[in-house]
């Protein structure tokens, strides 16, 4: 085994075993996107995801969060993204409530080592309010026949004067077969401290040109404990040219 290898494997299990502590007390909403360790380059992305959540038991979570962003790659190894945050109460009012700066870091080439690996870094500010956001992920992605598995673990630290000071953290697996490219099913798990959930998912991807791609994702979310909202719907949708 290489050093780089070794450096690889050992990173990354010291930050799941740092990281392990704090899996029982995440908040947030922690049913999202999965995020993939690639860049591909010269791409620009159009994105558009929603999640439709049941009320959570003593929590006045949203019922509708709605996230709209554009992205380009930076090089080989790096890609930005920028988003807009909406979310719509039990009321029915709609707000524009956060906006959201993303980098993405392919740290190996795909199929280098055992498993692909990438970093994910995300800062966000809430509009009208004291609080911002920091997150740092680690992705990780590995390939089994015609299965793929992929795992996101992000620790967040939120501050401000409108919130009490703390670190979170989210744990989301994804486990999907690739039957086609425009029909791949599969399975997702997510933790946070009120969120404990598993559900199946689908997505596909079709080619409408040359380097053009219209990519969509859904599923349900069941959830697996009395914290938890008992389903939650999410929906993505990304052009990428």
């Amino acid at each position: 085994m290489s050093d780089q290898a070794s450096i690889m494997r050992l990173s990354g299990l010291g930050l799941f075993l740092c990281l392990l502590p704090a899996l029982a007390w995440a908040d947030g909403a922690v049913v999202d996107k999965l995020y993939h360790p690639y860049v591909d380059a010269m791409e620009t992305e159009l994105e558009y995801r929603s999640l439709f959540q049941e009320r959570q038991d003593n929590l006045t979570t949203p019922a509708q969060i709605h996230q709209f962003s554009i992205g380009r790659s930076i090089g080989e190894r790096f890609f930005s993204e920028f988003y807009v945050v909406g979310t719509k109460d039990r009321s029915g009012d709609f707000d524009v409530e956060a906006l959201e700066a993303e980098l993405k870091w392919q740290i190996t080439e795909q199929g280098e080592y055992a498993a692909d690996w990438g970093m994910l870094f995300e800062y966000e500010n809430e509009l009208g309010k004291d609080i911002q956001e920091v997150t740092a992920g680690l992705l990780s992605e590995r390939e089994f026949g015609r299965w793929s598995g992929t795992a996101n673990l992000r620790l967040i630290y939120e501050w401000g004067g409108d919130i009490n000071n703390e670190f979170e953290s989210v744990l989301a697996l994804q486990a999907r077969y690739r039957r086609s490219p425009g029909f791949e099913p599969g399975i997702e798990f997510y933790s946070g401290q009120n969120t404990l959930g598993m559900g199946p998912v689908i997505q596909g991807t079709l080619s409408t040109g040359i380097r053009k791609k219209l990519h969509w994702e859904t599923g349900v979310i069941f959830g697996m404990d009395h914290k938890s909202a008992d389903t939650s719907v999410r929906f993505l949708l990304e052009y990428e040219f």
